[in-house]
């Protein structure tokens, strides 16, 4: 068991690099000057790369998270509301991750209208969803 915790630590936490960083590719093509092709070609070819790679991460994360809470039975039985609480987060990350997707298809089709501030407060949520879920993992308040 603890080989998979290992591995969902491991996984998790490069998922959530990926979407710490994603966003900062959104807030600096927000900001590039229409006539820098060359520039918001080279970002969008980033982001398209970085998300990519962070959609391979996501899959062994919710995988071996998967597999410590069926397999091992991690968060079941009376007790473990928190476990409710954490896979509502992480569906919310899976939302998050998608919502990136659907941001990047706007980029590449040059049909994104939002500001740079904007992808700034939307940068912080993956921040605010992993201190969450670590918390509940941690402490297990309920």
């Amino acid at each position: 068991m603890l080989w998979v915790k290992s591995l969902h630590i491991v996984f998790v936490a490069s998922w959530f690099a990926g979407l710490f960083y994603l966003p900062r590719i959104f807030v600096n093509l927000a900001m590039v000057a229409p006539e820098s092709v060359a520039e918001r070609a080279r970002l969008v070819l980033m982001a398209r790369k970085l998300f990519r790679f962070t959609t391979f991460l996501a899959v062994p994360a919710i995988g071996f998270g998967l597999w410590l809470w069926l397999g091992y039975g991690i968060g079941r039985g009376p007790g473990n509301g928190w476990m409710h609480a954490k896979l509502a987060l992480v569906l919310g990350v899976v939302g998050y991750h998608h919502a990136c997707g659907a941001l990047l298809r706007k980029f590449v089709a040059g049909q994104d209208r939002r500001g740079e501030r904007w992808y700034r407060w939307f940068n912080e949520a993956p921040v605010l969803l992993l201190l969450a879920i670590v918390v509940l993992v941690v402490v297990k308040p309920f």
